[in-house]
């Protein structure tokens, strides 16, 4: 079962002669419980396929569904978007984006709150994550007084506060060593395959591709399958 399906999904900025298409016509399909990688230099597209797949910056052409929900063909739809991504899907940016007045638990609440928990099953959840990402310790402490890799762990466990059917990650390991990279992408590959969810990233992690099921590379805003050698590794 596809939970992400793109057809023709292009991004054009500006208009006229200045007009820049960031994102070639793309297509793209995504199952349940398959770990994609998007790969490819800075300013090539990723960011942009990322924004377009979850609506935070609609495409300029294309059509999107999720999870069986039609959202976007080549304009809204109709559908509640915000609605729907605060339900089903979960976010990793390489900003972190906490709220500094929020506690690291309080950070991770604020999605099932949002989507209806109440305060007590919020907490737990909370807590079940930040201590599955080794931070449980920090639970009470503010965004300010935590480290890089700290806050990033904050936002993993946010992401996934909602048990999301798609999970899109900007660079969910760079700020995190090798050992706490292997876990969050092991937790990431837990989820898919346990919870039958997708997971779309962005990295330039070399250490963590080869636990990705498909890998992709984007050059010039075009959208490229990469073949996996024996080894586990990439090939040109």
């Amino acid at each position: 079962m596809a939970i992400v399906e793109i057809d023709n999904v292009s991004q054009t900025f500006g208009s006229g002669d200045s007009a820049v298409q960031a994102l070639k016509p793309t297509s793209l399909s995504v199952e349940a419980g398959e770990l994609v990688a998007l790969l490819g230099p800075s300013g090539s597209g990723k960011s942009t396929l990322l924004l377009a797949i979850s609506l935070i910056q609609p495409p300029t052409t294309g059509r999107i569904t999720i999870a069986g929900e039609l959202l976007y063909d080549n304009g809204p739809t109709g559908v509640d978007v915000r609605g729907f991504r605060r339900r089903r899907v979960g976010f990793i940016f390489q900003q972190h984006n906490l709220i500094p007045f929020l506690n690291a638990r309080e950070n991770v609440m604020l999605v099932p709150q949002l989507n209806g928990a109440g305060r007590r099953d919020a907490t737990r959840r909370a807590q079940e994550l930040l201590d599955d990402l080794e931070i449980g310790h920090r639970a009470t402490a503010l965004p300010a007084v935590m480290s890089g890799g700290e806050q990033q762990r904050v936002a993993i466990g946010r992401a996934l506060s909602n048990d999301p059917v798609l999970i899109l990650a900007d660079e969910p390991t760079a700020a995190l060593d090798t050992a706490r990279g292997m876990k969050v992408m092991a937790m990431l590959r837990s989820i898919a395959r346990e919870r039958r969810s997708a997971v779309i990233a962005v990295t330039h992690d070399q250490r963590m591709i080869q636990d990705f099921d498909t890998v992709y590379h984007l050059d010039d805003g075009r959208l490229a399958q990469v073949e996996r050698s024996a080894q586990g590794g990439t090939a040109a």
